[in-house]
């Protein structure tokens, strides 16, 4: 068939695969569940088949459109919303609920991609990076304001499609510089941190000494970069005393262990990693899982359901659960980057990059490596508005490569 010929079978065969091997394991937690994620996910494919026949150009046609909905969608949480596990962060129609955040997450992507790829943008000039930092900004501040942490996470994404475009790796640096020392000040007396930047920052002047210009400006820069990183060693226990009990335990687990917040915050992670490490090697086999099947995982069809899969599947399952996972995001940014237009390669790094902020952090929150803060894994987890929201995206994409395939140009 020639107008398949432009479809990527492998990225398709494998959103198929996660899809599917999503709403059996749904369906083991929970039957009823499970029948209605396999609702969603025929919705969800009757959708992606609606955005294949779109015209070519639609979406970036619309792109400025689909952001100001997403826009309004969140700001019309704080009348009309739905407050679901103490976040109002969700609508709710009869018996079906919609989480807007993820189709604001699809309008943010296309709108900077449609910026990006723009005649007059250059991440050299201030007004360009000012005004995608603004896009990105807009709907991260009304996620923050929610508040969804979680969700607020999600948007750096957006941040490794401009590094692809051009965007400074020194931020990066910084960044994780930044909460490398706030993370290690609830654990290390931040007296210590502090002795020991100021004695790197003593070993790196004598290093350089004669390399650094000795002006007003570097002296300043200098003793200013080591002030804000003691600053941040002293604030972060006062920040963390200032959380609300539930989100300081979910940070403390991390340092102390969940057995130490068994009855609170740990529960959730103890069950997990139980389930995970009860699996074994192979698996105890289809709906056999004695610690899902007797629901002591809070959210296990939902943030939790890797839980299910480890219990299950064992580590075999597991480990090619993750595997998909890899190869299909890899497989995005490979595609992405042999887009011939700007919107179709900025809009296959946001794509990739979203899923794999998703991934990385869901896998490890289950695990223990990340604090809960509740991120679906993405097409695996249960809910009708994310596995909707990442197959418009994936489509979205699998259209848009469809089309530079098959471009003259």
């Amino acid at each position: 068939m020639k107008w398949a010929a432009g479809i990527d079978k492998l990225s398709l065969g494998l959103y198929l695969l996660i899809c599917s091997f999503a709403v059996a394991n749904i369906y083991s937690v929970d039957q009823p569940l499970g029948q209605k994620q396999f609702f969603f996910f025929m919705i969800s494919l009757f959708v992606g088949i609606v955005i294949f026949l779109s015209r070519s150009n639609f979406f970036e046609n619309f792109s400025g459109i689909f952001y100001i909905l997403g826009v309004l969608l969140l700001l019309g949480l704080f009348p009309f919303g739905t407050e679901i596990l103490g976040q109002k962060n969700w609508y709710k129609f009869g018996g079906f609920t919609m989480q807007p955040v993820e189709f604001a997450k699809i309008g943010t992507a296309l709108m900077l991609s449609n910026y990006v790829s723009g005649p007059d943008f250059n991440l050299k000039h201030k007004k360009s990076l000012r005004t995608a930092f603004f896009i990105i900004g807009i709907p991260a501040i009304i996620v923050l304001a929610i508040p969804d942490v979680g969700s607020l996470l999600v948007f750096s994404a957006f941040l490794i499609a401009l590094y692809r475009e051009g965007l400074s790796g020194w931020l990066f640096g910084i960044g994780l510089l930044l909460v490398s020392v706030f993370l290690l000040s609830l654990a290390i007396d931040p007296l210590y941190i502090a002795i020991t930047l100021l004695l790197i920052g003593g070993i790196f002047v004598f290093l350089n000494y004669r390399k650094i210009s000795w002006n007003v400006i570097s002296i300043g820069m200098l003793v200013g970069s080591v002030g804000i990183l003691c600053g941040i060693a002293f604030a972060g226990p006062v920040i963390l005393e200032k959380l609300p009990k539930h989100q300081r335990e979910r940070i403390e687990v991390l340092y102390k262990g969940e057995r130490a917040f068994r009855d609170t915050s740990g529960y959730n992670l103890l069950y997990s990693k139980t389930a995970i490490g009860s699996g074994g090697f192979s698996g105890k086999g289809y709906q056999q899982g004695s610690v899902t099947q007797g629901k002591f995982v809070p959210e296990q069809e939902t943030d939790y359901i890797f839980c299910t899969v480890g219990e299950e599947w064992g580590f075999v399952g597991s480990t090619l659960l993750i595997l998909a996972y890899t190869i299909f995001i890899a497989r995005i940014y490979y595609l992405a980057e042999r887009q011939k237009t700007a919107f179709n390669r900025v809009f296959g790094y946001c794509f990739a990059s979203i899923l794999f902020v998703h991934f990385a952090i869901n896998i490890g929150m289950v695990m223990g490596l990340f604090p809960t803060v509740g991120i679906p894994l993405p097409y695996f987890s249960y809910g009708g508005s994310s596995l909707l929201a990442f197959s418009i995206l994936a489509f979205i994409f699998f259209k848009l490569n469809y089309n530079d395939r098959n471009s003259l140009v």
